[in-house]
């Protein structure tokens, strides 16, 4: 059997100190930059592997964060956890990636396992129901927690979103702005911060323009393309004949613009969307999707970062953070015209 490759194996080879060879394997700045990439080099030729564990006994840092969202699938979630992970990387941080699918015992589970591996901090976008003990397990067991996405009452930590109602409400006056007034908005639900951001910001710019909010144009529930595929059929068949659709998010606006297609009405032309979140599908779709850039980049970042400066002693301070979300305005929307 091969021997271990230890540090001092690296510092003999170069006549360095062990100490330095340590220093330079966490990226300290306390040793110069050339020095660094040459026992990187000479560690790599040695087939060194920096040992986590008994760095972490050491340290009593494990340099694992652990990260649990609703659902990876989801390509909002994906931009939030590439910002994570970039943010991450340049503190030679690492994640432990866990979908919760709304299901708080999944979620307790990867708290309680994250703690037993000694994790630093964990970023979570909290499942539907999240009681306030499960967070409070974290941070007094020492593992600070920022919160994303979805915000909770009662939890007074670093949460960081989109501002869902000013965003939702973009997307409703521009459609009130072609002149649109029976406008539906479909997906979502009121079990989250989210949902219920959303729909208010949806309800406050048809009063701010004098239009009444009919109870039947809201289609809850759908979060995905086949849902907004599905409720296509639905929405075609109100009798308030609405002509434009504020949509939950980006996939739910394709999925309905792929129904609304299916049964021979033009999106854009007969029937008006919106979307939300500005995702890489949003500009390829046919038509290219109007939608609300949401910052999940930013949102990914700026949590990191405030998970990185709490393990090195500062506070980002508690509180929702909110990144103020922009209009994409593309050809999924145009002018009122009345329906057949």
């Amino acid at each position: 059997m091969a021997q271990k490759i230890k540090l001092s194996t690296i510092a003999e080879s170069l006549g360095l100190s062990t100490a330095t060879i340590s220093l330079a394997l966490r990226d300290s700045p306390l040793v110069a930059n050339d020095t660094r990439e040459k026992i990187k080099e000479q560690a790599r030729a040695l087939g060194y592997i920096y040992n986590r564990r008994a760095a972490s006994l050491r340290t009593s840092r494990s340099g694992i964060i652990g990260v649990v969202v609703h659902d990876i699938m989801n390509p909002f979630y994906g931009e939030i956890l590439k910002a994570i992970e970039t943010e991450l990387d340049r503190s030679r941080h690492t994640f432990i990636l866990s979908n919760h699918y709304d299901s708080v015992e999944k979620q307790r589970t990867f708290i309680e396992t994250l703690l037993q591996l000694g994790g630093d901090g964990v970023i979570m976008s909290p499942a539907i129901g999240t009681p306030i003990e499960d967070v409070r397990l974290a941070e007094q067991n020492g593992m600070p927690a920022i919160l994303v996405a979805r915000s909770m009452e009662g939890v007074d930590l670093p949460t960081y979103r989109g501002d869902d109602s000013y965003g939702i409400s973009l997307a409703t006056n521009h459609l009130i702005g072609l002149g649109h007034r029976a406008i539906a908005m479909i997906g979502g639900t009121d079990q989250t911060s989210t949902g219920r951001d959303r729909y208010q910001g949806y309800v406050d710019a048809l009063h701010r323009a004098n239009i009444e909010v009919d109870a039947n144009l809201r289609i809850p529930g759908p979060r995905t393309m086949q849902g907004g595929f599905e409720a296509a059929v639905y929405f075609l068949s109100l009798p308030q004949k609405p002509t434009a659709a504020v949509c939950w998010n980006d996939l739910v606006a394709i999925g309905l613009m792929n129904g609304v297609a299916r049964a021979g009405l033009v999106p854009g032309v007969d029937i008006s969307v919106t979307g939300y979140d500005d995702l890489e599908q949003a500009s390829i779709s046919t038509p290219s999707l109007t939608t609300v850039s949401n910052g999940q980049a930013e949102v990914g970042r700026l949590a990191a970062r405030a998970l990185l400066d709490r393990l090195e002693g500062s506070h980002e301070p508690d509180g929702i953070h909110l990144i103020k979300p922009e209009m994409r305005i593309r050809q999924s929307t145009g002018l009122y015209r009345p329906r057949a």
